[in-house]
């Protein structure tokens, strides 16, 4: 009986192998290396907590943990709310040309990290004759030099990763209310549901398994935010804009420091399953309103 699955577990089997190499070991060696210190090339000496409690005391690293929650409640909260209304839109039958129009709010998502960087460049130039700064110099205010600035640096990071990512959630929600069957649209009509109305007793509701899994996924990506600030801000990393991940990157491969970036994987790891947990509780809220005799 075990001899005839053995083929098929010799073609599932690269998946595996590829995963233990590239993910499980260096994962378990991540927790095992957040106990040692190490610069990468000589030997490691074990310190025990020391390397948490370093993380913990250095004011860069609540740093970059508030400037992770500012962003990416900035960049991936309004993401998934106007990704619904987007996705309603788009699956409306008044509007005209809608492939055209789902290709378009895709386009984002497939494109290079380094075009949108040189696209977020040239708007939020520190330079008067940027056009952010065109604006609001024509505006009568002061230019901003965005990468020095401590909210123009997380405004201009936020902007990057919505309209990075607001095409991928749409399109996800857009799924989502083709299988929902037109019936429950037509009842609604019928009942003279209300555009809000149906958004919120037919579409939200129905809705709700692709809602916790964009959530989830927004989660996870808001708090490993590394390449917008990266490539916005340069190797320089400045504090008004640096993630935990990008303080994780600059411990361990600018300053050879194993063993703190190690810990503070470690802490990024716990933080997330934490977050990810209360928001799937929160989000198993949704839908728990039901129709009753027609809109409210």
């Amino acid at each position: 009986m075990y001899k005839d699955k053995w083929p098929g577990l010799l073609f599932i089997s690269p998946f595996f192998l590829l995963f233990a190499v590239f993910g499980l070991i260096p994962m378990l060696f991540s927790f095992y290396l957040a106990f040692f210190s190490w610069n990468g090339l000589g030997p490691m000496t074990f310190t025990g907590i020391e390397n948490f409690r370093l993380v913990l005391e250095d004011a860069l690293f609540w740093k970059s943990l508030s400037n992770t929650f500012i962003i990416g409640v900035m960049g991936t909260l309004p993401q998934l709310i106007i990704g619904i209304f987007l996705a309603y839109a788009l699956n409306s039958t008044l509007i005209r040309f809608r492939n055209v129009f789902r290709v378009a709010v895709f386009i984002p998502y497939v494109t290079s990290i380094v075009a949108v960087a040189v696209i977020f460049g040239v708007l939020f130039s520190n330079q008067t004759h940027g056009l952010v700064n065109s604006i609001l110099i024509g505006l009568g205010y002061d230019a901003v030099s965005f990468t020095t600035s401590e909210w123009g640096a997380k405004i201009a990071i936020s902007l990057m990763i919505f309209w990075r990512w607001i095409g991928y959630n749409t399109l996800i929600y857009l799924a989502g209310m083709q299988s929902i069957p037109k019936e429950l649209y037509e009842a609604a009509k019928m009942d003279g549901a209300s555009i809000w109305s149906e958004l919120r007793y037919v579409v939200i509701p129905m809705l709700k398994p692709f809602i916790i899994f964009t959530v989830f996924t927004a989660t996870i990506g808001a708090l490993q935010v590394f390449t917008e600030p990266l490539v916005f801000l340069g190797r320089s990393l400045r504090e008004e804009g640096i993630t935990i991940v990008a303080y994780l990157y600059r411990d361990a491969f600018m300053n050879n420091f194993f063993g703190t970036a190690s810990a503070t994987a470690v802490m990024l790891f716990i933080l997330i399953m934490v977050i990810t947990c209360v928001n799937l509780l929160l989000t198993n809220q949704i839908g728990r309103s039901t129709w009753k005799g027609g809109p409210k």
